[in-house]
């Protein structure tokens, strides 16, 4: 459950504690830290560097440790779980959701899960290994298996006193969930509908059986579009049999809507999702140097396909100024395209029946774009070199490059998924590889059959 947006921390707030550790009045700091609410603490967390960070963590009270710590992104987390020992660790669990626990045990060791897990009591135990067992992006790893349960032949009168009994409710509930003697789903109750209807009515009489299940194995981001198209507050989840395993609820499935977020607009630049903003140097420039390895790959292909026409290029130097446009334009109505698919997919709205369509718009746009500004940059290269086969060379490489560039950039996102590779990713690398090479191939290839 990282939060990386300062929500109510005041700048005033945020210059009393920069003041109180620049004259090191620790006492006073660990007031002012001990009283924000744990969000604040995580952002102010991230947003100081490692050392600061270190001393910042010491300060903060134990039993604030383990909401803190749910707060954060998963990186630096991470930093402060490599530096626990069992017994923090199994403070921090305490009183902890299932599903903030799952998280925490899902970043340590094999080894060290096990033993955290070992000092829990049986019904705990169950609970956590229970969510572990479905990977994390799946809606059995989001669920939280804390759920208040009854049954459809009780009257609302049996249930208003069996939740009398209990000392709370969980966080977030909306709904009982019915169940029959199996486990097995068949409805929910809306507390709203549990208050206003008479005592004697059965649950099965005022029971709403709209809303179907979610299954154990459906993705996080499905759940999240599920959660956005019906407007849900918590969902159950069940196994392949019908069985309620727990319920998933909107905290959780905005922190998938954000991850999801980070993610994509992270991942075209080659970072993680997770990259902690004052990382050290080192680590910060051996993430970088994969994805600048790759670029510097596709650079060389380019460079090579310009290689090919180095003696058309000694003739017209003209076009040694005109190629960045060329390139440049495709690069642009590629990504556009690339962008909105990659949006589509997330979404869930695109598939194989509207495939097709999509891939025969976005030629159209991109042939039409073409012609556009072709013309306008034909008209441009004849007036400044006052040479009217290199406009018509330029407008006919322009044309070719944008309708190839955006046919690219909607393909290539279906094509990478298909493969089993994040199109965010890898997308845009190798969109850019393709407008520059189809840009300077077309390009400098038609001016060496004009020019001769």
């Amino acid at each position: 459950m990282a939060q990386q947006l300062q929500l109510s921390i005041g700048e005033d707030e945020l210059k009393k504690l920069n003041d109180a550790l620049e004259h090191g009045v620790s006492s006073e700091l660990r007031t002012m830290l001990n009283t924000l609410p744990p969000a604040d603490t995580a952002h102010l967390l991230e947003s100081s560097p490692p050392k600061l960070r270190s001393l910042l963590w010491r300060l903060v009270d134990r039993e604030q440790e383990g909401d803190v710590l749910q707060e954060l992104s998963e990186e630096v987390r991470q930093f402060f779980l490599d530096q626990m020992n069992i017994a923090e660790l199994k403070a921090i669990t305490e009183g902890q959701d299932v599903d903030d626990i799952a998280d925490l045990l899902q970043q340590l060791p094999d080894t060290i899960t096990r033993q955290v897990l070992d000092s829990m009591n049986s019904q705990d135990r169950q609970r956590v290994e229970a969510v572990l067992a479905y990977p994390e992006d799946s809606a059995g790893g989001l669920m939280n298996t804390d759920t208040i349960t009854v049954r459809p032949n009780n009257t609302v009168d049996v249930v208003l006193r069996y939740l009398r009994r209990h000392e709370g409710i969980p966080d977030t509930t909306d709904s009982l969930l019915v169940v029959n003697r199996r486990d097995e789903y068949i409805g929910r109750l809306p507390l709203t509908l549990l208050l206003t209807t008479e005592p004697s009515a059965t649950v099965r009489e005022v029971m709403l059986t709209d809303l179907d299940p979610i299954p154990a194995d459906m993705e996080d981001t499905q759940v999240a579009q599920l959660f956005e198209r019906q407007d849900l507050l918590s969902a159950p989840v069940v196994n392949e049999t019908g069985k309620l395993l727990g319920r998933i609820t909107i905290d959780d499935v905005v922190d998938v809507i954000r991850e999801e977020a980070e993610h994509s607009m992270m991942s075209m630049a080659g970072l993680d999702d997770d990259e902690d903003t004052f990382a050290p140097a080192l680590r910060t420039a051996r993430r970088r140097a994969v994805w600048l390895g790759f670029n510097l790959i596709t650079a060389f292909i380019a460079a090579s396909v310009i290689g090919l026409f180095q003696e058309t290029i000694d003739k017209v130097v003209a076009l040694a100024v005109l190629m960045p446009i060329v390139a440049g334009m495709g690069g642009n109505a590629g990504s556009q395209a690339l962008t909105l698919v990659i949006r589509g997919m997330a979404l869930g709205q695109i598939s194989k029946t509207n495939l097709k369509w999509l891939l025969s718009r976005e030629l159209a746009a991109g042939f039409l774009n073409g012609l556009l500004w072709a013309t306008l940059v034909a008209a441009i290269a004849w007036v400044w070199f006052d040479d009217p086969v290199i406009s018509l060379v330029i407008a006919c490489a322009m044309v070719i490059n944008l309708s190839v560039a955006v046919i690219t950039g909607a393909a290539l996102p279906v094509l990478l998924k298909s493969m089993n590779i994040d199109p965010a990713l890898a997308g845009s690398i190798i969109l850019t590889t393709v407008s520059d090479v189809v840009g300077f191939f077309s390009f400098l290839g038609l001016a060496t059959i004009f020019y001769g």
